[in-house]
């Protein structure tokens, strides 16, 4: 990977729907030039995907809770158990294994306190194995870079 296809990656971050063409002036190649190397970033794994931002809270989302989960025992079933849960909550919106003192960080996004209640004690409460759970109630995020 050299400075161009850094550039050009800088680039698709920051606005995934720009033109090829577009690209290829602000980067300083050719249309086709700049075409191959985005297919060659897209065949190598370097870009994954390309995604529409939302806004969670035009959708119901308007409260975000980091979530700290503590497992009870520290096996890989344990933790295969609990990823699969998990992967089924509609409210989790990223799931990390973390090294620390916990497992796992969880993003939860919920309509109000209320619906995050409600899965902290129906959902989240109910899973075998899970120790511990310290919840964090964001104010803000005053730089979020996820897309």
């Amino acid at each position: 990977m050299d400075r161009i296809d850094r550039r050009i990656l800088q680039a698709l971050e920051a606005d995934g729907r720009i033109s090829n063409t577009q690209l290829a002036e602000r980067v300083g190649l050719s249309a086709s030039a700049c075409l191959r190397r985005v297919q060659a970033l897209e065949k190598s794994g370097v870009i994954l995907g390309y995604r529409a931002v939302l806004d969670r809270r035009a959708l119901g989302g308007a409260i975000t809770v980091f979530v700290a989960v503590g497992l009870s025992d520290h096996s890989r079933k344990s933790a295969a158990a609990f990823e699969k849960a998990i992967a089924t909550a509609p409210q989790v919106r990223e799931c990390h294994n973390v090294t620390g003192a916990f497992e796992y960080l969880l993003r939860i996004e919920a309509g109000d306190l209320a619906a995050y209640k409600d899965f902290h004690a129906n959902v989240l409460g109910t899973l075998p194995g899970v120790n511990s759970i310290t919840s964090h109630i964001c104010l803000a995020s005053p730089r979020d870079e996820r897309a």
